[in-house]
């Protein structure tokens, strides 16, 4: 099953494609990456995802595996030969989901709003909710990670994944609005573990710049405004 041919349909700024990604690297699986135009969706897409019609989507042979976090589940319960990426104790597994749960739900949804906030007092409500969020995960890290490097411990794992996909975006906003998100006051546990994420060779060429992401992000939002008029 795991020699069927491998490809991904996304778009390179999406966290929730760079999170399968980052699966895909850890697990040294070959894929082709097939680069979606999010305003022009290709028939392959809305074919292969024809409920959500949404990046990412992993084809393995003629299936198609829709969701980045089930699509993360599916990589490493099918690649058992590379590195584990759920936690082996069903606790530490529930914990993981809780917290990605709540970066999906809660969390990122901030991040989207502070990129289309219009007034200056709405952003900065918007930047102080995202900070107290980053300061729960800093305690969760603390406690997931055991004193290790990462949540899963001494290797990326789950939750990694899950939080390491917002990377690009959160650092795209730090630089937007001149402002530093994670800072050694608050969360100096949550800024080395973004550092050292960031330099692992299954993230390395996947987080994107912040300053291509917010270039990439006006011309985008121009794009889609142009197509409603």
């Amino acid at each position: 099953m795991a020699t069927k041919p491998v490809k991904l349909l996304g778009f390179w700024d999406s966290p929730y494609v760079n999170r399968v990604q980052f699966a895909l690297n850890l697990k040294s699986i070959d894929h082709e990456f097939i680069e979606e135009n999010i305003l022009s969706k290709s028939e392959l897409l809305l074919r292969s995802n024809p409920v959500q019609k949404k990046i990412p989507v992993l084809i393995h042979g003629d299936e198609p595996i829709c969701e980045s976090l089930h699509i993360v589940q599916y990589i490493d319960e099918v690649w058992t030969d590379g590195p584990s990426i759920l936690p082996s104790h069903p606790r530490d597994r529930a914990m993981s989901r809780f917290w990605a749960a709540y970066i999906d739900e809660k969390w990122l949804p901030l991040l989207w709003e502070v990129y289309e906030a219009k007034e200056e007092d709405s952003r900065t409500t918007l930047l102080e909710k995202v900070r107290e969020g980053l300061v729960l995960l800093e305690a969760a890290f603390v406690k997931c990670s055991k004193g290790k490097a990462f949540f899963g411990g001494d290797s990326i794992g789950y939750l990694d994944i899950a939080l390491g996909g917002c990377l690009g975006w959160l650092k795209g906003i730090e630089k937007l609005a001149s402002v530093k998100l994670l800072d050694e006051t608050k969360t100096p546990a949550l800024l080395g573990w973004a550092e050292t994420f960031c330099s692992n060779e299954a993230a390395k060429n996947v987080v994107p710049e912040p300053e291509k992401l917010n270039k990439c992000l006006k011309e985008f939002q121009a794009q889609a405004a142009a197509a409603t008029k």
